[in-house]
């Protein structure tokens, strides 16, 4: 009897043992105190209660996902589909999904609803690290960004006509980060960089809506409307420095429990904690995103081949893109955009889809040249 169940014990810390545990536990760490900030000690706990089962569910996506072979995802074949199907449902949206809020972006399917603009992250990565790990030597010809570019704006204008700007910033976020970790020239950086100009431009005179631009204005002017349509911005940042030092508590942050701040539970979580939690709740938030992106980089650095490589790199950079538009709208230094904070905000798409990349990434970490691994492992672990 006690023969089996170590042996049963090997087996399961063979299993697992691919498992950066300091990384997911900076992931889990996050979401229960997103978990802590949306619990209000009143009679209405609808999104705590819902959000125990995402994170359950997002938790078990990630151990299944890591212990999977990824090696066909660098198939064409693999890699086409998932983009058509992701087109396909990026499109379908605009026929059967529910509008919500005045955006278009989910599909009600009862007792949940997924919005594809999240799958579309993580599947623009997969495209990426696919094209630029055939191209490598050959990345700093204009052509390959021009061709990734074309990739990622397909996907990028049917999220921005939903209309969701947050989330098509993220996409231009992923495949401008992957773009700089593949190798571009001074001289081509330049280029896209006016050309960006250009598509602002673009944007704010024909693509953006009336409220979308009140938006920006009220960025630039932050107490021009405050009442009208400056009232989130400012409200955020109200609750931002109302926490001051070591916060109100927890479930007494006045702004979000009260719903002066609107939607604390997504588009202003990072508000929402930063008001019961204060400076030091904050330090400890960035300190615990700051782990999963290094070692993020770090398995990046090590990976086994470049698709893997690249992967990760896009991962960092989808992470580190959607953290820095919410907290720096929640906190007055970007444009509101309407986004979720990783790990952290309620819902189930993001929280599965954020969970399923690390999984991937663990199971590429398992299926890996074994010498790769001990060093990557060695390496992680001196890093912390």
């Amino acid at each position: 009897m006690i023969a089996s169940l170590k042996r049963g014990a090997h087996a399961r810390a063979r299993a697992f043992g691919h498992i950066d545990w300091f990384l997911f536990l900076a992931a889990l760490l996050i979401s229960l105190l997103g978990l802590a900030t949306m619990r209000s000690f009143g009679h209405e706990n609808f999104f705590f209660e819902r959000q125990i089962i995402w994170i359950c569910v997002a938790v078990g996506v990630f151990f299944v996902a890591s212990l999977g072979d990824y090696s066909f995802l660098r198939r064409t074949s693999v890699v086409v589909g998932c983009y058509i199907v992701i087109i396909v449902l990026l499109g379908l949206i605009f026929a059967f999904g529910a509008v919500v809020l005045g955006a278009q972006t989910r599909f009600d399917l009862g007792f949940f609803a997924v919005q594809p603009a999240d799958p579309a992250k993580l599947t623009l990565v997969i495209v990426l690290a696919k094209y630029f790990g055939r191209r490598h030597v050959e990345i700093k010809h204009i052509r390959h960004i021009l061709v990734s570019g074309a990739y990622a704006f397909v996907v990028f204008a049917l999220v921005l006509l939903q209309p969701d700007f947050g989330s098509a910033i993220v996409i231009a976020g992923i495949w401008f980060g992957m773009v700089m970790v593949s190798g571009i020239s001074w001289k081509h950086l330049a280029i896209l960089l006016l050309c960006g100009a250009l598509a602002a431009t673009m944007l704010w005179s024909f693509g953006l809506k009336p409220y979308q631009k009140a938006r920006i204005i009220n960025f630039i002017h932050p107490l021009a409307d405050i009442r009208g349509s400056g009232y989130n911005a400012y409200q955020s940042t109200v609750a931002v420095g109302s926490g001051q030092m070591i916060g109100k508590g927890i479930g007494y942050g006045t702004q979000s429990k009260l719903q002066f701040l609107p939607e604390f539970q997504t588009d202003f979580i990072f508000a929402a904690y930063a008001e019961e939690w204060g400076f030091f709740g904050v330090l400890i938030l960035f300190g615990l995103f700051g782990v999963i992106i290094v070692r993020v980089i770090f398995i990046s650095a090590h990976g086994a081949n470049n698709f893997d490589t690249l992967f990760a790199a896009g991962v960092a950079a989808y992470f580190m893109s959607q953290f820095t538009v919410h907290a720096g709208m929640d906190m007055g230094l970007l444009p509101i955009t309407g986004t979720t904070l990783p790990f952290m905000s309620y819902g189930g798409s993001h929280l599965v889809i954020e969970y399923l990349a690390l999984g991937i990434l663990m199971g590429m970490r398992r299926h890996a040249r074994p010498s790769i691994r001990a060093r990557d492992e060695t390496e992680l672990v001196g890093a912390i």
